[in-house]
C-alpha cells in the first residue's frame, strides 16, 4: 500500500523481479494504490508545525521530507484522543477517568479510520481533525454514536428485566406488512439488507470505501426511522446528543 506517486517505481520492482526469474513473486506483487494524503492548514496548525505564508493560504498541505512537513501515525493519534477527551470529559465529567480515556481513545480511532476510508482510493485526501472528530455529517464518531444508540434500546429492555421477542413469531405476515407501510421502516429494512453487496463490492473493485459509505448511509436510515418514533429526540439544536458512557 504506497500512493500513487510510487507506481512507476513498484512497476520497477516487477520488472527487477521479473529479470531475476521470480515470475511467481511478480504475479503476486499488485501495487494497491492511492492518491496523497495531506493536511488542512488547520490541522498543520494544531500539530505544531510551522507554516509559510503562502503554505497558510493553501486549502490542503502536502507532506515533504525537504521542507520538514510530516506527522507521525502515533501523533495524529495522540492529538485525536486529546481532543475526543476533551468532548467527554465536558459531557460525562462524573465517569471515571479511565472509563473517560477508554472511550475517548475508540471514538478518536474510529474517526481516524472512517476518515482514512471514506473517500475512493483516487481522491486527494486533506486530513482535518474537526471534521473528523464531528458528530454531525458523514463521520466515524456518527456512525459509532447511532451504534451506541443502538445498542442502548437493548440495555434498556434488559434493564427492565424484559427480554427480545421472538420475532419469527411476532412479525407475522399481517405484521410485517403494517409495518412495511412505513417508508421509514421499508428504507431502513432495504439498506439492511445490503451489507453483503457492499461488502462484496468493496472487495471486487479494491475500493474500501464502500463500505465506509454503507456505514454511514446505515446510520442516517436508522436514525431517521428513530426520528419518526414517540419519545426519541436529538436535542433542542437538533444536533445527536452524544453519549457514550454508562
Amino acid at each position: 500500500m504506497i500512493d500513487a506517486r510510487q507506481s512507476y517505481l513498484q512497476d520497477v520492482v516487477v520488472a527487477g523481479l521479473r529479470a531475476l526469474d521470480y515470475n511467481q513473486q511478480a504475479d503476486r506483487s499488485i501495487h494497491f494504490s492511492y492518491e496523497m494524503v495531506v493536511l488542512s492548514p488547520r490541522t498543520c496548525v494544531e500539530l505544531g508545525i510551522e507554516l509559510s505564508e503562502e503554505d497558510q493560504k493553501r486549502t490542503h498541505v502536502e507532506m515533504s521530507g525537504r521542507k520538514g512537513l510530516g506527522v507521525k501515525v502515533d501523533d495524529l493519534i495522540d492529538m485525536l484522543i486529546k481532543k475526543a477527551l476533551e468532548e467527554v470529559d465536558s459531557r460525562h465529567a462524573e465517569a471515571p477517568a479511565e472509563e473517560r480515556l477508554h472511550i475517548a481513545t475508540q471514538i478518536a480511532i474510529g474517526a481516524l479510520r472512517f476518515f482514512m476510508l471514506k473517500y475512493t482510493r483516487n481522491s486527494l485526501i486533506a486530513f482535518d481533525f474537526q471534521e473528523a472528530l464531528s458528530f454531525e455529517g458523514e463521520t466515524g464518531p456518527y456512525v459509532q454514536y447511532t451504534a451506541v444508540r443502538a445498542r442502548n434500546i437493548l440495555r434498556k429492555l434488559t434493564d427492565r428485566g424484559e427480554a427480545l421477542p421472538d420475532f419469527a413469531t411476532e412479525l407475522d405476515e399481517a405484521a410485517m406488512r403494517r409495518q412495511l407501510a412505513s417508508e421509514d421502516f421499508w428504507q431502513l429494512l432495504l439498506i439492511a439488507s445490503k451489507v453483503e453487496t457492499s461488502v462484496e463490492r468493496a472487495v471486487t473493485s479494491g475500493e474500501p470505501a464502500h463500505v465506509a459509505k454503507y456505514a454511514f448511509q446505515l446510520a442516517q436510515a436508522f436514525q431517521q426511522f428513530l426520528s419518526q418514533l414517540p419519545g426519541t429526540h436529538r436535542g433542542k439544536s437538533g444536533k445527536a446528543n452524544v453519549s457514550f458512557c454508562g
